[in-house]
């Protein structure tokens, strides 16, 4: 049997999965922690994780999977790392972790970046990089440049968190041009490191990591990593990819005029495009695409709301503890569309790109004290939620990437029949739900890397759309009428800030 592994690297929890590469179903999957990983905070707009709890959790999940499934580690053809995006793990020339990664909803480089749009001139950076600097992973390192100097200069390279994770695997500090360009690092002119941005940041360029393909052998896991997971030594790693670019490939979402979603800790659409087209505000992102080669452009372009599943993992344990989530989607479905005036904005997980980098915080406004209830809070929240992603496809519209129909996974909120029944209304775009996830895309990537697949056809023979849900024309008109009173209170208060 040919098996390829999936090891998917989240802020919440680390999932990886193993698949039969000749049918493409599952053996076996397994998720560590059981509960959502600590977000360390020691600041208000900071987020850090320490990179070596991810180690951890990748052998929990491996030695669950081995312990639940019979297979032999041999058959294993090759591994696959999709990770959580625009982190920044700085590491010392023996390889040690310096200090614990800066990750993606930290916003303490916000200024830093809006600096550097107006320094560099912000025509030259959405013409060379396609994005402004932001709060990005070039951001984050010229943070620590600034406020941690003795940290600065012991380092030797930095990476992605997936590229931390391949290192531990492989004992090789590589990085790919998608994962550059997710750290605001590519130069999409000259196709190679943006040194416009490292020389204004005053950035040593020997940090940059060697560059290889994003489907390719990328080094094999080495005896101690092998002897750490209980796997084979020589196994390759093939694949690498961010987590959103990752879940668009788990979706067979490659070619322009497709999208994909997906509603965990964040909530993301991504479309693919075969032009360099950019928002001129930078309130959507356009990165390189996992299959994007010199002779044949692809780029994704990204929006992202920080506050997705982390807004109902929060009512879960603080509002209406004891209560699972099904539980929860319920409640919220005894509520009437709108929740009878109340309104929550979910902006409360960092600086949020559709509002220009602005971190407004999380607010619920209308409450009244005779009419509403949990169940209202949390419709409330989702619909916010739907609210949110729906103004950011707005301003996608704008950048080129129609939204008729849209590919996630079926997982996460979209398991909430309100969630999905209500984005699918509001955007107006049919949903498609498919049996796959991040870990599932990894496994096939690095098939696809390995050459295990002869083509992207050939990867995704076991991917099935599990649901359709179309919008309700019934209610649509309702849904228009919510979204007008949510983003009047958006509107106003972006004003107040």
């Amino acid at each position: 049997m040919a098996l390829l592994l999936g090891y998917d690297v989240g802020s919440s929890s680390i999932k990886a999965t193993l698949i039969d590469a000749d049918t493409g179903q599952v053996v076996g999957s397994a998720t560590s922690p059981k509960q959502e990983m600590e977000i360390i905070a020691v600041k208000s707009g900071w987020a850090e994780q320490h990179p070596e709890t991810w180690w951890t959790h990748i052998k929990a999940a491996t030695q669950e999977i081995k312990q639940n499934h019979a297979f032999d580690p041999a058959d294993i053809q090759a591994i696959g790392v999709a990770y959580q995006m625009h982190g920044l793990v700085a590491v010392d020339k023996q390889g040690r972790v310096l200090r614990p990664s800066i990750i993606w909803c930290d916003s303490r480089a916000v200024e830093i970046g809006r600096e550097a749009a107006e320094g560099i001139g912000v025509d030259r950076c959405l013409e060379r990089l396609l994005n402004l600097p932001g709060n990005f992973t070039a951001s984050k390192l010229k943070w620590v440049k600034t406020h941690e100097p003795r940290i600065y200069d012991q380092i030797d390279k930095i990476m992605l968190p997936g590229d931390y994770i391949a290192y531990k695997l492989t004992g090789q500090i590589l990085t790919t041009p998608s994962g550059l360009s997710e750290g605001i690092l590519w130069d999409f002119n000259k196709k190679g490191l943006a040194d416009i941005l490292m020389t204004y940041y005053g950035l040593d360029e020997s940090f940059i990591p060697e560059i290889v393909p994003t489907f390719s052998e990328q080094g094999e896991l080495t005896p101690q990593a092998a002897a750490e997971l209980g796997l084979a030594p020589g196994t390759r790693i093939a694949y690498r990819a961010g987590d959103q670019p990752n879940n668009a490939l788990s979706l067979n979402v490659l070619e322009p005029g497709e999208v994909a979603a997906t509603a965990g800790t964040s909530g993301v659409v991504y479309g693919i495009s075969d032009k360099r087209d950019y928002d001129k505000k930078s309130r959507v992102n356009t990165f390189v695409h996992v299959n994007h080669t010199a002779d044949l452009e692809r780029y994704g372009v990204l929006l992202c709301l920080n506050g997705t599943g982390i807004l109902n993992s929060w009512l879960k344990h603080n509002v209406v503890q004891g209560e699972d989530y099904a539980e929860m989607n319920e409640r919220a479905m005894t509520v009437p569309i709108g929740a009878e005036g109340l309104t929550i904005l979910p902006f409360g997980n960092g600086a949020e790109r559709t509002l220009e980098n602005r971190d407004i915080g999380s607010a619920v406004h209308h409450l009244n004290f005779n009419i509403h209830t949990q169940a209202h809070v949390l419709r409330a929240a989702q619909e916010g939620i739907v609210f949110a992603l729906n103004y950011g496809c707005d301003v996608m519209k704008q950048a080129g990437v129609q939204t008729q129909t849209i590919r996630a996974g079926y997982a996460n909120m979209f398991l909430s029949p309100l969630f999905r029944q209500a984005f699918a209304n509001i955007t107006g775009a049919v949903v498609e739900l498919y049996n796959t996830d991040g870990s599932q895309g990894a496994a096939r990537g690095a098939g696809m890397g390995a050459g295990v697949y002869a083509s992207a056809k050939e990867a995704f023979g076991g991917l099935a759309c599990q649901k359709t849900v179309e919008p309700d024309p019934k209610e649509q008109e309702a849904y228009k009428a919510a979204y007008a009173s949510w983003l009047s209170v958006l509107n106003r208060q972006v004003g107040a800030v």
